[in-house]
């Protein structure tokens, strides 16, 4: 598993998820995984905190929490794009999961403003702390599983295309900076200068919110339906090949939750017969959807080829 978790990710077809149920029951893996590690490293450190009275890790612990909350909304997202579609949602219901991409960068945004607070209150009214050597072992666990946690949403969100499981993890990986932040501050204070933790704190909720950045644009580009003109090229490139087609025309996708939908126009030659079109258009949909990952639907549409 851990090796899975290191592994490259790869932009292969080969290598990526290729069907709806398959890539539907990852993501619901990846999320039920990720929230009970998260659940249980929260909880242990609220105990530390009360025991230490480390504004830091109470950040982190904050964090966690939170993080691990982000989970329902998604694993919600996941089932419910299940749902086929009908008379009112004609695409079905998918794009509930870039919603809870939102949801989860909204609370990447609250735990940051939270725990920045609680750093500046702790400034103005610094506090002892004790239990130093086990504030360092917290935070030092904190960070690695924090991290892990992390490396494991994101490379799973970029295996199904999600969005949202990969904002999920950016989430995760402030989590880990904020264990940074125990770590340092546990020193600080270890060194005699008691304001170490709170000042750490402050560095860390401003590190948040430029990792935040990521993640609000990887939500922002799903939901202006923008796609990587290399996935464009590359269905282009595909339906290109098929058997019949002279050219590919005005070539369009658009991400639904981690599943991409296709509309393109292809030429075929004008003497074909109304049948030969159609058995062209239905070749070149299925390679795009046996070639080109992530795709669950694709609109050809058949013009004549132009001289």
């Amino acid at each position: 598993m851990l090796r899975g978790i290191f592994r490259p990710h790869s932009h292969d077809a080969a290598d990526s998820i290729d069907t709806a149920l398959e890539s539907d029951e990852r993501g619901v893996r990846a999320v039920r995984i990720s929230f009970v590690a998260l659940a249980i490293t929260a909880t242990l450190q609220l105990v530390i905190v009360i025991a230490t009275g480390s504004v830091a890790l109470l950040a982190d612990t904050i964090h966690n929490f939170s993080d691990a909350l982000t989970a329902v909304p998604l694993f919600i997202a996941f089932r419910l794009g299940r749902r086929p579609a009908n008379e009112r949602y004609t695409y079905g219901y998918r794009r509930a999961e870039d919603l809870a991409g939102l949801f989860v960068v909204s609370m990447i945004v609250i735990s940051a403003i939270v725990a920045g607070y609680e750093a500046v209150n702790r400034l103005v009214n610094p506090r002892p702390i004790d239990h130093i050597g086990v504030l360092l072992f917290a935070g030092l666990v904190g960070f690695l599983g924090n991290e892990l946690v992390a490396l494991y949403r994101i490379r799973e969100g970029h295996a199904i295309g999600s969005a949202a499981l990969v904002a999920d993890g950016y989430h995760a990986r402030t989590d880990g900076f904020t264990s940074l932040a125990v770590v340092f501050g546990a020193l600080g204070a270890w060194a005699g200068f008691e304001r170490a933790d709170p000042i750490v704190g402050i560095g860390i909720s401003i590190a948040i919110f430029v990792v935040l950045r990521g993640a609000v644009r990887q939500i922002y580009y799903r939901l202006m339906d923008a796609v990587d003109p290399a996935i464009v090229a590359r269905i282009g490139h595909e339906a290109g090949h098929a058997p019949g087609v002279v050219a590919v025309r005005e070539t369009k996708a658009r991400w639904l939750g981690h599943r991409l939908v296709a509309d393109l126009t292809v030429e075929v030659d004008e003497g074909a017969s109304v049948a030969d079109g159609h058995a062209i258009a239905t070749s070149a949909r299925q390679r795009l959807l046996e070639q080109v990952a992530h795709v669950d639907d694709v609109n050809v549409h058949v013009h004549p080829a132009r001289h």
